[in-house]
């Protein structure tokens, strides 16, 4: 992307509450070649919002740190692309995927689909705005009578975009329903910009196969990796609890030594690490101790010194 090398094919997507630097770490570790931040607002870099302005964490372990925008106006845009140029922020991301409502009923996110006006105006201030980079991650439209990802594809190859992120589904489906990967095919055939895709892939191996029939040039993995960052390594899930359990406990000492903001909000850090025992036999009675847990050191204490009584 522009005169980035990516570490591989496989990308983390920005996921709203988990891309914080310590989950984009873990990632890394685990095999992602490419991970992008959390949907960071617009209107709060352009307003000097210091709760936004953490959301650019990165480190020297991050090798290449995309941030990415949201927002509906042009000008606000640019103004948060800007404001990047002063950060260590190798890669601009748009987002004009997000179909949460919160996001769209702003006009931002997986809304601009419907507005390829605005979107592409969008696209070409913040171009304007940096010398970095600037990709952009869309839908394949509105609903499945309005597909507008061509079109929208199109206007981002003109003005410059380095790459575009398409994810399978429409606005109006969410996470619903399958990505269509066939009209990611047929996006990366019409522009000449490299095209990530972006939907249902679960495995290392489901992605090994997207990148092989689909012809798409990377391929972003999402909730998927969601305590399951062995998702981007072609050897998987680790059997054994120990090495699961080791894993989690490295991404709860990257949370506290990164984000000591977080260790006020105890609930959304239970979140992610209990999500590493999903699905295994006995894995209830474990998140149930975990979420019980009434501080972060003793999270850490039950990871470090009680994992050995639980067989998953």
């Amino acid at each position: 992307m522009g005169t980035i090398t990516l570490g591989n094919r496989l990308v983390l997507a920005p996921l709203a509450g988990y891309s914080n630097l310590a989950f984009r770490l873990i990632c890394l570790q685990c095999g992602a070649g490419l991970a992008v931040s959390e949907m960071i607002s617009s209107h709060g870099l352009a307003y000097g919002q210091k709760k936004t302005l953490n959301l650019l964490q990165t480190c020297a372990d991050e090798n290449v740190f995309v941030a990415q925008l949201f927002g509906a106006e042009p000008s606000i845009m640019a103004e948060a692309a800007t404001v990047l140029n002063s950060h260590k922020v190798d890669i601009v991301d748009i987002n004009m995927g997000c179909p949460v409502k919160k996001v769209t009923k702003r006009g931002a996110g997986a809304a601009l689909m419907a507005d390829i006006t605005r979107a592409s105006e969008i696209i070409d201030a913040v171009i304007s705005a940096t010398s970095k980079p600037v990709t952009v991650k869309l839908r394949v439209g509105v609903h499945n009578d309005q597909i507008t990802v061509f079109d929208l594809a199109h206007q981002a190859d003109k003005l410059g975009a380095a790459a575009i992120t398409v994810h399978g589904r429409t606005w109006k489906q969410g996470f619903s329903g399958l990505a269509d990967w066939d009209i990611i095919r047929r996006v990366k055939r019409s522009v000449s910009i490299p095209v990530i895709g972006n939907g249902d892939i679960t495995s290392y191996h489901q992605a090994a196969t997207a990148l092989s029939e689909w012809g798409c040039d990377a391929v972003m993995i999402g909730r998927a990796a969601i305590g399951n960052p062995w998702v981007f390594s072609p050897s998987g899930t680790p059997p054994e609890s120990a090495a699961i359990t080791a894993t989690a406990l490295h991404h709860l000492d990257l949370i506290s030594r990164f984000h000591g903001h977080l260790t006020h909000s105890p609930g959304l850090i239970k979140n992610q690490i209990s999500r590493y025992f999903k699905g295994f036999a006995g894995a209830s009675t474990w998140r149930r101790r975990i979420n019980e847990s009434s501080t972060i050191n003793d999270l850490r204490t039950l990871l470090t010194n009680h994992a050995e009584h639980y067989k998953f």
